[in-house]
């Protein structure tokens, strides 16, 4: 008697986490938001390049006839070959039984349509497993993934240092990070690995290590590039590279730094903002590449931004880009800031740039302040 109580008690709390999961989604769910967010995603996901431009072509009214034809048809190819067959058979016995089966009576055709939804929900349920088991994988590569990245920011006296990356799926291809080389150097390095997901952060980790392994005892800025573009291109993948820029900071003002295929730094002095030169090539793209030192120097409130593509190409719902412009305006705005600060207010105003899209790069900063 009491295990059959404790049996319904544990169905009865089951019954009302169920209702309440269902009463938070309508209340809390931001319904309209969500559900705009994701039919933009299922428009980049699953239609191409060639054939988004097709639509912009078409009238209203085609444009969506053809763009739910043209999403069905790619969804419906992505399937497994078995669940394609189930999809066909569901839709057969939804639609088509009753008119290719003679005499079929009307118990015969409400059964069809049960078994059709069945088979659909069937594939529904193959296909969310598919899912979740690859998300708990993600996850699992996420939480080893943001350990390897450095907890904190670095101290090294006379600057003011921030880093931050944040991947836009469940792991990501930058690199941000730094090494203590001794006591009057420390090295940082941000990485950008071409294209993003599970297969960048592998390369991402590589590219790590590599860093790691080698600038200690790198002799030159033009050595530790040699190295690491000797490893890419010996090891690397087609249309798989890494840019990267790594730099040496020490008690004085000035920095010398390598950049191997990276967007050019930005200096900001005296409230006027100025890109640096441009570096070599990245690395992994050919096989004798030389790579050479550059340098800059800071005056006391100078300020210099290294960043990945994510922070200038964030793109908004319309598809219009932050840019360049748009960042140097707001370091000039607020280059009186600390470097935190002048970070995080960064984020914050590409976050309201992007508004509901989802981000379509990983973001990387390193901000570096002279004081």
């Amino acid at each position: 008697m009491t295990k059959k109580k404790n049996n319904q008690s544990k169905n009865q709390k089951k019954g009302e986490h169920f209702g309440k999961t269902l009463y938070n989604d309508f209340k809390k769910g931001d319904l309209k938001r969500t559900l705009r967010q994701d039919l933009n995603d299922i428009y980049w996901f699953y239609l191409d390049k060639e054939t988004r431009s097709r639509l912009s072509e078409m009238k209203r009214i085609k444009r969506i006839l053809y763009m739910i034809f043209w999403v069905i048809k790619s969804l419906f190819l992505k399937l497994t070959p078995l669940r394609r067959i189930l999809v066909l058979l569901a839709f057969w016995m939804f639609f088509l039984f009753n008119f290719t089966v003679n005499d079929s009576s009307f118990e015969m055709i409400i059964s069809s349509k049960f078994l059709g939804f069945f088979i659909l929900l069937l594939v529904l349920a193959l296909e969310l497993k598919d899912k979740l088991l690859a998300h708990d994988e993600l996850a699992v590569g996420r939480t080893v993934q943001m350990a390897l990245m450095p907890q904190d920011n670095p101290k090294m006296t006379g600057w003011d240092i921030w880093l931050y990356t944040k991947p836009a799926n469940d792991v990501g291809g930058d690199l941000v990070d730094y090494i203590h080389l001794d006591d009057n150097r420390l090295g940082l390095v941000i990485g950008d690995i071409a294209g993003k997901g599970l297969g960048a952060a592998l390369f991402m980790s590589k590219l790590q290590a590599s860093i790691r392994a080698i600038a200690p005892t790198a002799g030159s800025f033009s050595e530790l590039g040699e190295k690491l573009n000797a490893i890419f291109y010996r090891d690397g993948l087609p249309n798989r590279f890494a840019s990267m820029l790594y730099l040496v900071l020490k008690n004085d003002s000035k920095i010398n730094f390598l950049n191997a295929g990276h967007n050019p730094p930005v200096h900001l002095s005296d409230a006027r903002t100025e890109e640096l030169d441009q570096g070599a090539p990245a690395l992994g793209l050919m096989a004798e590449v030389k790579y050479k030192n550059q340098s800059v120097s800071l005056k006391p409130n100078d300020i210099l931004l290294i960043y990945s593509d994510g922070l200038t190409e964030a793109r908004n719902s319309s598809g219009d880009f932050l840019g360049l412009d748009s960042v140097c305006r707001l370091l000039r705005k607020n280059c009186a800031l600390t470097a935190e600060a002048l970070g995080k207010k960064l984020i914050r105003e590409t976050d309201l740039f992007i508004g509901d899209a989802r981000p379509h790069d990983d973001l990387s900063i390193i901000l570096l302040k002279r004081i």
